[in-house]
């Protein structure tokens, strides 16, 4: 989850194959830490082939927050090797790849360094316009995209797209002798919950809608893989219905009511929540709005294009944000079972059901600054 809110979203090797990059290296299973023992829980999944072990959670988890992804910094060696492991895991579930490079969209990106001395990415134009740029300041890399094709002749030309962003913040100055920001919560708990989604739709009754699985790069340098798929969506944004993303699922929030239950940014802003939450989903809406959690995370880039996009979490304003302490050890992954399962569900609903609405003057509108990035017209 970006630690900015939508003021400005951007903050100012050699391009070789990304097969070859990607091909460089991907890291094995750790063996990850002790589960939380969280007692009661909720979300009963809604078939067999959609059940969610801890143990499921655990095991991606454990690999993209261990050490030898180097905090997935955007474009960096690491982010390569969780690239890869998402790609190869798409690939055992059965979704089609989605990407211009298989299963990976490859992004233009330059390296970028903030105030702090921490390594960033900016999103160049296109690609002609990064050959223009110093070999040593481009990035290779890019969004990890999966597609799985509707069952129905009419609704399959629709989209509901599923994401959440695997990039974290890399490796930065050492507290206590650790210097990896691992991003265990933040958010490869998100991405384990996108991956597991895509397991269970692709096993199990096929989704009326089209749905795509999004594992986007550099949310934490300004929505850089987002915007970039705003420019090349794999089905067209007209027919995209809804957003899904997820984020920080990894430790309970008793505002949200406890262990497995989940909260949505913006639920008063749609019809998506309210539906969820009528059909069972243990979800209520946002208990921080204050936090501005609905404009920090890739859905609201979606949300301005008008499209109905939320985000799912728990995120209970632990202090591990952003720090090198969100370890994958410190995660509940019972209560992470539990969240997937509702989410499985959830997009069942979103694919098989009426369209999400934004309800009337809640559909968010776009800053200048932002409208320009996105490719919008200046507002009138």
């Amino acid at each position: 989850m970006s630690s900015f809110v939508s003021r400005s979203l951007v903050r100012r090797r050699a391009l070789l194959p990304l097969a070859v990059l990607l091909a460089a290296g991907c890291a094995s299973a750790a063996s990850g830490g002790a589960a939380g023992s969280s007692s009661t829980v909720a979300g009963a999944p809604s078939a067999a082939g959609d059940r969610v072990s801890a143990e499921d959670v655990r095991e991606l988890v454990s690999v993209l927050a261990a050490d030898s992804m180097e905090g997935r910094a955007t474009g960096r060696r690491g982010s390569l090797k969780a690239a890869r492991f998402i790609a190869e895991r798409f690939a055992r579930y059965g979704v089609r790849a989605a990407g211009d490079s298989g299963y990976v969209q490859r992004v233009p990106m330059m390296a970028t360094v903030g105030r702090n001395g921490r390594q960033g990415a900016a999103l160049a134009p296109s690609f002609a316009a990064l050959d223009t740029v110093p070999a040593e300041r481009r990035l290779a890399g890019g969004n990890v995209l999966a597609i799985l094709e509707g069952s129905d002749p009419v609704l399959r030309d629709s989209a509901i797209l599923v994401g959440a962003h695997y990039d974290h913040l890399g490796i930065g100055a050492a507290v206590d002798g650790d210097s990896i920001f691992n991003g265990a919560d933040d958010d490869a708990s998100g991405t384990a919950a996108v991956m597991l989604v895509a397991r269970a739709l692709a096993s199990g009754p096929r989704p009326k809608r089209t749905v795509i699985f999004g594992a986007f790069t550099g949310e934490e340098t300004g929505l850089v893989g987002t915007r970039w798929y705003i420019r090349n969506p794999v089905v067209p944004l007209a027919r995209t219905v809804a957003d899904f993303e997820i984020e920080m699922i990894g430790r309970p929030d008793s505002l949200a009511g406890g262990a497995g239950r989940a909260w949505l940014t913006g639920y008063e802003r749609s019809t998506m929540g309210e539906r969820l939450a009528a059909a069972g989903i243990p979800l209520v809406a946002d208990p921080r709005p204050a936090q501005n959690f609905f404009q920090r995370s890739d859905n609201i880039a979606f949300a301005y294009l008008g499209i109905p996009a939320h985000t799912i979490s728990t995120f209970n304003l632990h202090r591990d944000y952003h720090t090198v302490n969100d370890e994958a050890d410190r995660l509940d992954y019972v209560h992470m079972a539990r969240v997937v399962e509702s989410t499985i569900r959830a997009v069942r609903l979103l694919a098989d059901g009426a369209a999400p609405e934004w309800k009337p003057g809640q559909k968010p509108v776009a800053p200048a600054g932002m409208r320009e990035r996105l490719g919008l017209p200046a507002a009138p």
